[in-house]
């Protein structure tokens, strides 16, 4: 998870909501090859399709997590923020595919400036919001200043200075620096119609994508029909309907055979469900540990709050090396994840802008002479201390993830054999943010665009947790988004990770040390066909149906 504060990350209090559901949802369905029915309001049935290889609906379990708390609206939340994804309801300037390359949606061309400083984008003339009104550029400059404006909004458009339509079919953005990694936030972005636009429209949205809104039932589901005045390719799916559930609910609904696609967790994973797969989506959802590389005294600024900066411990290079040299990831993958996950070296792993660099091998012994020749003496407990310093910290967690609680452990049992004493910690968020910059965090992130590496190593980025700051990294950064072509910025990416003499890496300011990617996990019903997924940014949820539309039931 990212930064509350900056992210505006909105918490839900959906705990116990699927419970009450389970057993009415259950009651009410009768899917089979992707025909059943969900809950209306009031608890009246409703029918969700059809039955056989004919289907046209899909019954998907969300975690309760994943219902939008301000609705479906993108100058909010909607299809941004801890959770990318597309937005379905509306359409988007661009989209990305299974490569993360640019398609055109809205947009029938775009253009930048030779210095980085203005976007223009002309859009298509045959789009028409569900009202039968027509979209127009007015729309997108609406919906671009809306989220610029809004102090709610969780898509950053804080490098834009203002857009402006210069009629129906074009829109120019005025940058207020260069920022070539803009078109990944555009590719998430819904438009909204600047008629129909007001206080509620996150409970009735009004767009003009995939799928409209046919019923919320807050707490419950979600259900989505197809847009028969869709511009683009028809849907396969005509009906979507999500329903959101802790997890022991969703394996009991996937076990009685009322949904055809429910997450899980490794932890579930090697059961055997007749009818169904197990479905494993490849991600760039990581969790990494975050270094305080100043000592204790300091403080630093998190929007209008200053809290504590600096660590007695993390703060010296010998320790932060070691720790990233010592972790045997495959094995914590092997004992956490039940394999069901990758090594992670970076927030960036299998992305353009990761560098090879950053990648380490195990190597225990080479931790061990790290903090021997730093000082770090092995003491009779088996810890190590240095001037009368034990060789001992925290490690943070949100308490309730069950997944970060034992990476954790994990992490500090392999820790402690190379004389670092690592004492998990299990918190609530209200907690954790006042300890972001003194303690060791246990973070999740991963994201589709290299603004995110930006933020986290930048040395003013609001996810620079670590407190490191160099005007080398600084530079190839600023660099990088202000290259002509975002495909030329690759390399002063990887320049800002290692140069080759400094930068964040192991070998180097070593400031964060990343453990796992973690594979997105399904079941999903045999007879169901998902489309090829792009990898699954950081959030368990929407992402997994991008391309729900192009879905289809087999015989």
């Amino acid at each position: 998870m990212g930064n509350l504060s900056r992210r505006g990350f909105v918490r839900l209090g959906l705990a116990g909501a699927a419970s009450p559901l389970l057993g009415s949802f259950l009651g009410a369905c009768g899917s089979g090859n992707g025909a059943g029915a969900g809950i209306g309001k009031g608890g009246n049935t409703i029918n969700t399709g059809n039955t056989g290889s004919q289907a046209a609906q899909v019954v998907i379990a969300m975690n309760t997590g994943s219902e939008p708390a301000a609705g479906f609206d993108p100058l909010v939340a909607w299809g941004a923020g801890e959770h990318v994804h597309e937005p379905l309801i509306q359409s988007t300037l661009v989209t990305t595919d299974t490569g993360l390359g640019f398609a055109n949606d809205l947009a029938t061309s775009y253009s930048c400036s030779e210095d980085g400083m203005s976007w223009t984008f002309t859009i298509r003339d045959d789009v028409r919001f569900t009202d039968g009104m027509p979209l127009t550029a007015h729309d997108v400059a609406f919906t671009l200043n809306g989220i610029r404006e809004s102090e709610a909004a969780q898509a950053d458009l804080s490098m834009v200075a203002g857009v402006l339509a210069q009629d129906d079919r074009t829109v120019h953005i005025t940058m207020a620096k260069p920022f070539n990694a803009l078109l990944y936030t555009l590719a998430v972005i819904g438009i909204v119609p600047a008629h129909a636009y007001g206080k509620d429209y996150g409970s009735k949205p009004l767009g003009s994508g995939r799928y409209l809104l046919e019923q919320w039932d807050k707490g419950q589901q979600v259900i989505l029909a197809a847009n028969p005045g869709y511009y683009g390719e028809k849907p396969r799916m005509q009906r979507v309907v999500v329903v959101f559930m802790e997890e022991d609910a969703a394996l009991a609904a996937v076990r009685s055979g009322q949904v055809d696609i429910a997450f899980t967790s490794a932890v579930f994973s090697g059961q055997i469900i007749a009818g169904y797969d197990l479905f494993s989506c490849k991600t760039v959802d990581c969790r990494g540990i975050s270094l305080p590389v100043v000592p204790p005294g300091n403080s630093k600024a998190d929007g209008p709050n200053s809290y504590p900066a600096g660590n007695e411990v993390t703060c010296d290079r010998a320790i932060r090396q070691a720790l990233n040299y010592a972790l045997d990831r495959e094995t914590m993958i092997r004992n956490v994840l039940s394999g069901h996950g990758t090594p992670a070296y970076s927030v960036a792993d299998t992305l353009p802008w990761a560098s090879p660099a950053m990648k380490v091998e195990t190597d225990t012994a080479y931790a061990q002479s790290l903090l021997e020749r730093a000082g770090w003496d092995l003491g009779s407990d088996g810890i190590r201390s240095k001037g009368g310093k034990r060789a001992a910290f925290s490690l943070v967690y949100p308490a309730g993830d069950s997944v970060r609680q034992a990476l954790a452990a994990e992490f500090a049992n392999q820790m402690k054999g190379i004389g670092i004493e690592v004492t998990p910690k299990g918190l609530g968020w209200d907690d954790i943010y006042p300890r972001e910059f003194c303690d060791p965090i246990l973070w999740g992130w991963g994201s589709h665009s290299p603004a995110e590496l930006y933020e986290l190593i930048y040395s003013s980025g609001w996810g620079n947790f670590a407190c490191h700051e160099s005007a080398a990294t600084d530079r190839y950064l600023d660099e990088a988004l202000a290259a002509a072509d975002i495909k030329d910025s690759w390399d002063l990416w990887q320049k800002a990770q290692w140069d080759g003499e400094q930068g964040i890496a192991p070998q180097g300011a070593a400031s964060w040390v990343w453990l796992a990617n973690i594979d997105h996990l399904y079941f999903k019903r045999t007879a169901l066909d998902v489309a090829d997924q792009k990898p699954h940014p950081h959030g368990h949820g929407w992402s997994l149906v991008n391309n729900v539309d192009r879905w289809a039931w087999h015989d």
